[in-house]
């Protein structure tokens, strides 16, 4: 049995329609859908929301939605350490924007809590989503946001996590590290849209795992016809051989997976590769 992961663990990733220009409403609603969640399946132990659930995606709203972190009057910060303290849960909260008072930077950034409602792991957004596809999307992070700077693992009592977000999940580079230094999955809070989510989205998840033999956990936040900007939804999770074990629609959902130690094994053992890998040939970038 796989040592990475110390035993099954359930998983929910609940899809919901926030992004609105309320924040409240948006806090009020993930609280509400983690609440259901959690008596729905009580013996869920890791819970995961979607990339920017608290604010509307939109560059011009970042600055104005954004949070000082360690500010005790947070509010998306104070509600996430509420609902991982009360259901005892490792909370996976999504994205938030995030304002440095350091050098007023806004970030675009996850938090991870656990059981006792601590911050555990921050990431910030590392590769910031700019493209510009002809007749169908053109959008631009880095008109208000700033990459974060760092790769980042998390420590859980069920072993160690890697956390990326969005745009994140097209660079193996971060999955490639988190695997080789013992995560045994891959978080990715996104909103991929409805252009570029039904060219990769899955396709990407089922890479980062058959890459790197673990799980990959992607969080959307559901189709909302009334958004400026259309989330692809279909939040799903990948297990390390590249099978799908889960996927919703694009409605507000949550999807509760299983996590198995002895799939990451089998895995490993019948298809060796990360004991294969030729660092002698080209370099090991976790190294």
């Amino acid at each position: 049995m796989s040592t990475i992961l110390k035993s099954k663990i359930k998983v929910a990733l609940i899809q919901l329609i926030g992004s609105t220009a309320d924040k409240s409403a948006n806090l009020n609603r993930a609280r509400k859908l983690i609440d259901t969640a959690m008596k729905k399946e009580p013996d869920t132990k890791i819970v995961v929301l979607p990339e920017c659930f608290n604010s509307p995606y939109d560059v011009a709203q970042f600055a104005k939605y954004s949070e000082v972190l360690d500010d005790p009057e947070a509010p998306s910060v104070n509600v996430l350490k509420e609902i991982a303290k009360q259901h005892s849960i490792t909370l996976v909260g999504g994205s938030i924007p995030e304002r440095d008072p350091t050098n007023d930077k806004i970030y675009n950034t996850c938090l991870i809590f656990n059981e006792q409602g601590e911050v555990i792991g921050k990431h910030r957004k590392l590769h910031l989503f700019d493209i510009d596809i002809p007749n169908q999307i053109t959008f631009k992070e880095s008109v208000t946001l700033t990459g974060g700077d760092k790769v980042t693992m998390v420590d859980t009592k069920y072993g160690k996590i890697g956390v990326g977000i969005c745009y994140d999940l097209r660079f193996p580079e971060l999955a490639m590290i988190a695997a080789r230094k013992g995560a045994f999955a891959m978080i990715y809070p996104g909103a991929f849209n409805t252009v570029t989510g039904p060219l990769h989205w899955q396709l990407l998840a089922r890479a980062r795992s058959v890459d790197n033999q673990i799980y990959t956990l992607l969080c959307s936040p559901a189709r909302d016809p009334n958004s400026s900007y259309q989330a692809w939804g279909h939040s799903l999770c990948s297990d390390p051989s590249g099978h799908v074990l889960g996927e919703v629609d694009i409605g507000e959902e949550t999807l509760f997976v299983e996590l198995d130690p002895e799939v990451i094994s089998k895995a490993r053992a019948g298809i060796p590769v990360t004991t294969q890998r030729r660092f002698d040939a080209y370099p090991d970038v976790s190294a």
